[in-house]
């Protein structure tokens, strides 16, 4: 299949966003540096630790205004802190997807000590990603941990304490299990405070619900201190309850606690999550959670 078919607005990698030979050097480096803001650094972070945003999950996160994200968002794509592809659709165009550009990847490499990466080579990173399999899953995954940040910037009496990505979660869990993402969610408002440290299993309905469900038996193997629920966000409210009832009737490994909930019976942080065996609905921060609540302690 023709990537350019699919791709669109991915530079070639040997010119800048608005067409111009790009040369990364250090004085390149430093002067975007001091026009970047404090949101401009928070984007670039974002993208650092979780690959790609859409423009709709960037107004949730950083900017609330939609026509305020897509002017900033365009100015740093045209000097090349961002870049953005999107697949073609019809009807219609799909929102772009954010990555980092060759000069926020530099200026990224350039805060840890470490060499400049060549543009090429950024460019070809985001090439790749565009055409991932794992693509669609990993927005919806970004898209889970935005929905709970989008609410907490409305409700400052909660917080999204930590968002994982999965590599980092993977090289917390020791290889053991492969979580989509963990996060942390503090609710402030309840009597002295209520914090649920969690796993995420983000499902789009393309594996059997059997396989899907297998996925517990890597968490029985992590130890206590790790021993968080694991939370299914599911597509629909059908394949939902049919994975609540394979679950119910086969049992979760001793030592896990699993909940579902699914993607069309409102947003993540509302009562929509049943704990595997339960008939009532709870909210997110109602969750068994930490140790003062007779549940898992975390280490935050």
């Amino acid at each position: 299949m023709d990537r350019n078919r699919l791709i669109r607005d991915i530079p070639p990698t040997h010119t800048s966003a608005g067409g111009n030979s790009l040369r990364l050097t250090a004085s390149v480096v430093a002067g975007e540096l001091a026009r970047l803001t404090p949101r401009d650094r928070l984007i670039l972070d974002l993208l650092d630790q979780h690959r790609t945003l859409t423009t709709a999950q960037l107004v949730d996160l950083v900017f609330g205004s939609v026509g305020r994200a897509r002017n900033r968002l365009n100015t740093l794509h045209d000097r090349g802190v961002l870049d953005r592809f999107r697949h073609y659709q019809r009807p219609g165009s799909q929102g772009w997807r954010w990555t980092l550009g060759p000069v926020g990847a530099a200026l990224l490499a350039a805060g840890r000590g470490d060499a400049l990466p060549r543009p090429a080579a950024v460019r070809d990173a985001a090439a790749r990603l565009a055409m991932s399999p794992t693509l669609a899953h990993l927005v919806a995954v970004n898209g889970f941990f935005v929905a709970l940040s989008a609410y907490a910037r409305a409700n400052p009496a909660v917080r999204l304490a930590r968002w994982w990505n999965e590599a980092r979660c993977r090289e917390a869990c020791g290889g053991l299990v492969r979580p989509d993402g963990h996060g942390v969610w503090a609710d402030d408002a309840r009597a002295g405070g209520r914090v649920v440290p969690f796993w995420l299993e983000v499902d789009l309905g393309t594996e059997t619900l059997g396989r899907v469900a297998g996925k517990l038996t890597g968490y029985a193997a992590l130890p206590p201190r790790r021993a968080y629920p694991v939370l299914f966000w599911l597509p629909t409210a059908a394949r939902e309850s049919h994975l609540h009832t394979l679950l119910t009737c086969d049992g979760v490994p001793d030592g896990v606690r699993a909940a579902t909930a699914a993607v069309d019976s409102g947003g993540p942080t509302g009562a929509v999550w049943r704990m595997v065996g339960d008939r009532d609905r709870v909210t997110l921060a109602e969750l068994p959670a930490s140790a003062g609540d007779g549940g898992t302690s975390w280490d935050g």
